[in-house]
Formats: structure tokens, sequence, C-alpha cells
């Protein structure tokens, strides 16, 4: 006669299986909550990432992220039912802000990555800022531009030098139009008005010269250079001039300059020294 046999109700096998069936349950359970914990963490809910990118791009609306990515508002509706964010709004937000994709879905590591062409992101907008970005204007949409090296190889005068990219930049879509080319300023010749180191926009359809403008011109020795056109109607040239006092004027016949004209420099951004 087993022991277990003056027990009531149980046995030895029986006490010992619901050990091993707790045990087992327990596990199961830790391991159910593992997963659920993977899951959660490898698939963000939609509304946590929403706010993340509603934090980086200062949209307060659907509308306005709507405007911002180029998509239909309907898209935003869909990803919200659905409770997941598209894999290309990842990757148009690093395009034009240079969002991590991480960061967005995450909240983990750094919110800006940097590319190998050394790219330039936006601040973070001010958490206490009252008013939303309006999106729908030119100057408050971001788009990333090729930067150019004006130390570059000269072809001679008659046609464009090749042209180095060395860099990206965020510029407001009103500054970056699709004639614009943006140079990286390697000199002091227009100093003070243009400091080494700025960054220019050059509009290309403009190569008519016009007296006191400042243009970007090919140049046999250095490539490109910039100087501000006045013209000679004595003598039916051109002059080039340097804000640098240091800089010597030169003239030169207006046919010829014509020809070397690359466009009209329409801005500057550096900082005040």
């Amino acid at each position: 006669m087993n022991v277990f046999d003056f027990i009531p109700g149980t046995s030895a096998q029986e006490e010992y299986s619901g050990e091993i069936v707790g045990a087992e349950k327990s596990r199961a359970g830790r391991n159910t909550d593992t997963r659920r914990k993977r899951i959660t963490h490898a698939e963000p809910s939609f509304i946590e990432v929403y706010q993340r990118i509603q934090r980086a791009t200062n949209t307060r609306t659907q509308n306005d992220l709507a405007v911002l990515l180029e998509i239909r508002q309907s898209s935003i509706s869909d990803a919200k039912r659905r409770n997941r964010i598209p894999s290309s709004w990842y990757m148009l937000l690093f395009e034009k802000f240079g969002l991590s994709q991480d960061w967005l879905r995450y909240g983990a590591g750094p919110m800006y990555l940097r590319t190998e062409q050394g790219y330039v992101p936006q601040e973070l907008p001010a958490a206490d800022l009252k008013e939303p970005a309006q999106y729908s204007e030119l100057a408050a949409k971001s788009t990333l531009v090729t930067v150019y090296s004006m130390h570059c190889r000269p072809n001679g005068s008659d046609c464009m030098p090749e042209l180095d990219a060395i860099g990206k930049l965020a510029l407001p879509a009103s500054f970056a139009g699709p004639d614009t080319l943006v140079l990286r300023m390697y000199s002091n010749d227009m100093a003070p008005t243009i400091q080494q180191g700025a960054y220019l926009g050059i509009n290309t359809p403009e190569t008519r010269p016009v007296s006191g403008s400042v243009f970007v011109l090919r140049d046999e020795q250095v490539g490109l250079l910039v100087r501000r056109i006045f013209v000679d109607y004595g003598s039916k040239s051109l002059l080039l001039r340097s804000d640098n006092e240091k800089c010597p004027e030169s003239a030169v016949p207006a046919e010829e300059l014509v020809e070397r004209i690359v466009g009209r420099v329409s801005w500057v951004m550096q900082e005040v020294v």
C-alpha cells in the first residue's frame, strides 16, 4: 500500500503530474509574453510612429502631412486603419528631412542620419511651437540638392567644366528650382559680400549680363569664378569686378563673356561674420 493512498482525491502520480503541468504552463506563458514583446517591438503601432512624425515635421493634421509627403490624405487614413506605416514614408522622410527610420519606428538612436555625402539635417522644431508649419507653401517644404565644388577641372572657355559633387544640402523648395545649380564658394574673391565656404544658388537660365548683378563664369584657369558684371558702354565691353578690393578689375569683350556665363547668383547662404 502506498502512503499517498491515505490522501483522499489524489495520488503521488497526480500530484507530481500537476506540478509538471503547472511549470510547463508558466514557462509557456513567459514565452508567449516574450514573443508578444518582440512582435510589438518589430511592428510599432501606427499612432506611435505617426506622433513622432508629427513631432519631427511640426505637422498637426493629416492634411498637413499629406501635403508634406505629396500623397493623398486617404493614404494616411488607410495606413491608420491597417495600423501600419508604409515603408515608402520612411524613405520620403529621410530624403526630405534626414530622419532616421529607427528613431521613427522605435524612438531609439539619433533622430537624424548623415550620409556619406555629408547631409546637413534640419533642426528639430521647437517643442512649444504653437503654429504648425504650412507645408502647402514652397518656403515650408524641404528638398535635398547636390552641392558642387567651384574648384573644378576646366575644359576651356567654350564648354562647361566637369563639376565635382561634394555633398548634399537641405533647402526650402522655393530655393531649389529645377534650373538651380548649388555651388560651394572656395575663395574670398567676393568678400565681404560672399565669404569663403558660402553656398551659392545659381539661376542657370539667366545668362544675359545685367549691369551690377553677380554672375558665375567659366574660366580657363580655375574652372568657375564669381564676379560682378558692369557694362562699359564706351568700349563696348563688360567689366568684371570683385567685391574684394585686393582683386583686380578686368575687361572682357561682350561677345566673349556672354559665352562664359553659367548663370546669375540668385541667393547666398553663409554665416554672418
